[in-house]
């Protein structure tokens, strides 16, 4: 198997659950503290050796690509002004990586979107990383991910253990056994099982590791509801021909799709930062203590 260099990140959501935030600005540039959030998705590839990445965008997604281009204008005026940290921070986004794009120009699901990835990833093993699922953990499940696969020529999945109530809402898989280190060796899995048949409590979370056959499945899977290209449904035949495993997701993780961990995710990351941690902190005391929260 050939080492994993590339890296897909879908990014072509029309953002819905923010509107009307996101009637104009693409959901992966609403910001996280001061970086938008598909940024920490970039960095995260980046800090796992993929340095090669494609993002799937779809329409009105350009300010995506302007935020990862270079700025000549705004770089002049940072320098002019003298403010070089800032000036730095912005060249540090558009010298992250080797980024291309390419358009998904029907919103046909996850699976769709991955497979219009297949020109550029060629035949070669890939990860996939949702633009919504903020990893904050240096990379640490990623390149375990990555190691996984370059061990055993098999595909991997991040897992992670949810309610009852919330496995409706993913992939969900079925372990055929579990290993000393957590690593679940499949036997199945289904999207978004309705939580009476569901298989377990394990979803499937927003970052994959693949080898290349996947396209293979993509291309012989059926359209679901809404005409979607499931890529669970793909991993599912994957499983005819090749083992796939999972990995269990030891925290770090922030659904930026959703407004509770988006909010999460802002105070959390603010408070981790030594210039605004202590203020953030001191003053989300005062206002819990005026609002009576203990």
């Amino acid at each position: 198997m050939q080492p994993v260099r590339k890296a897909v990140i879908t990014a072509a959501g029309l953002g819905t659950r923010f509107l009307p935030a996101t009637k104009s600005i693409p959901k992966e540039m609403l910001p996280v503290v001061d970086r938008p959030a598909i940024q920490y998705v970039v960095e995260e590839a980046v800090q796992a050796g993929l340095n090669d990445i494609l993002i799937i965008t779809g329409r009105n997604k350009r300010a995506v690509e302007d935020h990862f281009d270079r700025n000549f204008e705004l770089e002049h005026y940072l320098e002019a002004s003298g403010k070089h940290a800032l000036l730095k921070e912005v060249q540090f986004a558009s010298d992250l990586a080797d980024i291309h794009y390419v358009r998904q120009r029907d919103p046909l699901g996850l699976g769709h979107a991955v497979s219009v990835a297949r020109h550029h990833v060629g035949n070669e093993p890939f990860a996939v990383l949702l633009a919504d699922d903020l990893m904050v953990d240096d990379a640490k499940l990623l390149r375990s991910m990555i190691g996984i696969l370059e061990r055993t020529d098999s595909s991997v999945v991040a897992i992670q253990e949810v309610t009852p109530e919330e496995i409706s809402s993913y992939g969900c898989v079925e372990p055929e056994s579990i290993d000393a280190d957590g690593v679940v060796d499949i036997r199945r899995i289904v999207e978004k099982p309705a939580r009476e048949v569901a298989p377990s409590n394990l979803a499937v979370i927003g970052r994959y590791v693949f080898t290349p056959e996947i396209f293979d499945m993509l291309d012989h899977i059926e359209p679901g509801t809404g005409g979607e290209l499931q890529l669970t449904d793909a991993i599912a035949l994957l499983l005819g021909e090749q083992k796939v495993f999972g990995l269990p997701c030891e925290g770090g993780r922030y659904d930026v799709g959703q407004k509770l961990d988006f909010l999460r995710a802002n105070i959390e990351l603010a408070l981790d930062r030594e210039d605004l941690g202590p203020e953030l902190a001191a003053s989300m005391r005062e206002i819990m203590q005026r609002r009576g929260i203990a």
